[in-house]
């Protein structure tokens, strides 16, 4: 059996755009490569929502840190084939002040302790998947918090793909593939979880079988 773990924020939980709570287990993106992957393979998911690449938040908290979780997180998951990364969405809030290249490269570094870990098979370190989130909408209050985040976010499918290469890690642009919901403006809705879904499912079946 492969071992794929999904480590993200708000979208990899899988959060509704029009409402609280979140789509059914096999309505998110994990879910639906779940099923596509079908027998033989274990999809394990790491969502939470406000998780930033490496900045502690002065409101949310610095629990919401994707970097310092993710240690851990490899070592109590171990063995893994592949780790799925998607994260920055939230470094684009207004309040951090980031370029769309040092995202990337904070990104970069969540690849890099993957990279450096042993929580592949006999200690190895697991295949990384990259995945530069999609651009985002500002709508409403939404757009207020993410003020000035659409436009960095349209450069992250340049930005993601450098910092793939240049760590040599695999890579996806989500953006070539759904959009986010008009309605929120950073959620993904039932289709665009859906074809999220299979198109990563492909992407690592051609990965890892």
């Amino acid at each position: 059996m492969k071992t794929v773990l999904c480590y993200g924020d708000s979208n990899t939980w899988g959060q509704r755009p029009d409402g609280p709570g979140r789509h059914a287990l096999d309505e998110r993106w994990p879910g639906v490569m779940a099923t596509e992957l079908g027998a033989g393979w274990r999809v394990l998911v790491e969502g939470l929502g406000g998780r930033t690449t490496l900045f502690n938040d002065p409101i949310d908290g610095a629990h919401l840190n994707g970097l310092n979780y993710l240690t851990p997180c490899l070592a109590s998951q171990k063995p893994i084939d592949l780790v799925i990364i998607m994260l920055g969405t939230n470094d684009l809030k207004h309040r951090f002040g980031v370029l769309p290249d040092d995202i990337a490269r904070a990104a970069g570094k969540l690849v890099q302790q993957v990279q450096q870990s042993d929580a592949g098979l006999q200690d190895s370190a697991p295949a990384v998947l990259l995945i530069a989130p999609p651009p985002i909408r500002e709508v409403g209050a939404t757009g207020t918090r993410f003020s000035g985040g659409q436009h960095k976010s349209q450069q992250f499918k340049t930005t993601y793909a450098r910092v793939a290469a240049e760590l040599q890690c695999h890579f996806l642009d989500a953006g070539r593939h759904i959009e986010i919901s008009p309605v929120d403006g950073i959620h993904l809705d039932l289709e665009a979880h859906r074809t999220l879904g299979a198109v990563v499912a492909g992407q690592v079946r051609n990965l890892l079988s």
